[in-house]
């Protein structure tokens, strides 16, 4: 309800809507990526697929043809490849256009002619084949968004397929998919598949300003009819790392602290007063203080062990760099010089070891059930990035010396040395 409208957000994705190309929504966790979708789009323009860690392409692409309103089930027929096919059938929620005894369409029969109600006959299709998805969804005339939540959880290698699927459904196709991920990588799609360029229109939702997340206090204490305290408002502005998660977190603890569970009644009530805004932040942000651990952890023990630990080597470069630095993303060349200051191979080790576990960040973390994600690796721009502001606050608070010390990691290089 107190949505805020930032014109180079808001407007870069209305626009994009109106062109036949595929958008890409992107940024660090909770800044509003599906905010961003709901306000612009009513719920009847879209069907939505939260996609899964483990999913193939087919899964995913059957998953669309669920959401689209199919029933899916195996077929004993098998595909060039060898994996089986699959009968759709239409169901309940799938929107068919009503048609008229014959039309022609030998795709639609009626059930029962008493209540106007039509059946898709079963479609059986290869559920790898892109083509066979846009057969299915053109037999009910599909021209809702197809929108892809989470689409950074799936795996390395069914990102990279789709990539090649969306070629297909934009130049064989009307339909238009919307694309929702946590990575700071614009163009992380063009990257996977360089046909895709001048297809794919990518909306960046990491653009929080000072002047904005005031808004969304503003706009929050206008419906709750209370007032702000000025001290608490600019203190929490100027430690937020620029979160808009963090920012109504903290003006939600501050109305319960003031007892406000509802909009005022009468004159607005202020709170916030002599709330220490730091203290505020620090407790939302400690909450997740076993999640941050846990992702230090686990991203240090890899995949499995191996003699080179790369994983836990690049914990060790996230920790000897400063707040500062991981806030902009550090670049490939530091990380290599940092880990190289102190790993036993030294100089001796190979960039392409440190590159191969940068790559599958986003696999690792999804594996030790890292969710939301805390850091992504931009190939395009050779930048490891944060995506969990409060991680930044977070480690803002924490003994590096120590952390270090828990992973069996030598003393943290000086910054200015590395």
């Amino acid at each position: 309800m107190n949505y805020v409208v930032r014109k180079i957000v808001d407007d870069k994705f209305i626009e994009s809507l109106s062109r036949s190309q595929h958008i890409v929504i992107y940024g660090s966790s909770k800044q509003g990526k599906t905010s961003l979708r709901k306000n612009c789009l009513v719920e009847t323009d879209y069907i939505v697929v939260s996609c899964q860690n483990k999913w193939t392409l087919a899964e995913l692409h059957a998953s669309i043809l669920k959401e689209a309103g199919f029933n899916i089930r195996q077929s004993l027929e098998k595909t060039a490849s060898g994996s089986h096919k699959v009968v759709a059938g239409v169901g309940a929620k799938a929107k068919i256009p009503l048609i008229t005894e014959g039309s022609g369409n030998a795709g639609y029969e009626y059930q029962n002619t008493s209540t106007e109600k039509e059946t898709l006959k079963p479609i059986e299709l290869d559920p790898n084949d892109p083509n066979d998805i846009i057969r299915a969804l053109e037999e009910i005339k599909s021209k809702r968004y197809i929108v892809l939540e989470d689409f950074h959880y799936l795996p390395d290698e069914s990102q990279r397929n789709f990539s090649f699927s969306l070629k297909t459904f934009h130049e064989n196709s009307k339909l238009t998919f919307i694309i929702v991920g946590v990575w700071r990588e614009e163009n992380r799609l063009i990257g996977f598949n360089g046909d895709l360029t001048d297809r794919v229109l990518s909306v960046d939702v990491d653009t929080w300003t000072r002047d904005s997340l005031a808004e969304v206090i503003d706009a929050g204490a206008a419906l709750l009819n209370v007032v702000v305290d000025e001290g608490f408002r600019e203190g929490l502005l100027s430690r937020c790392f620029d979160s808009v998660h963090i920012v109504q977190e903290a003006c939600r603890r501050a109305c319960r602290a003031s007892s406000v569970f509802e909009t005022c009644q009468g004159d607005p009530r202020v709170v916030g007063v002599d709330i220490d805004p730091a203290q505020v932040v620090g407790q939302v942000v400690s909450e997740q203080a076993g999640r941050y651990r846990g992702f230090l952890m686990g991203f240090a023990d890899g995949f499995q062990e191996t003699d080179l630990e790369m994983p836990k080597w690049v914990v060790y470069a996230i920790l000897c760099s400063s707040v500062e630095q991981l806030e902009k993303g550090i670049r490939l060349r530091r990380i290599a010089s940092l880990i190289k200051s102190k790993h036993p191979k030294g100089k001796d080790l190979n960039n392409g070891n440190i590159t191969q576990i940068l790559n599958s960040a986003a696999s690792l973390q999804n594996k030790k059930g890292t969710r939301p994600l805390v850091i992504d690796y931009d190939t395009a721009n050779t930048s490891l990035h944060v995506v969990d502001k409060g991680f930044l606050i977070w480690l803002s608070t924490q003994n590096r010396a120590e952390l270090l010390d828990d992973l069996s990691l030598p003393e943290a290089i000086e910054p200015d040395h590395a």
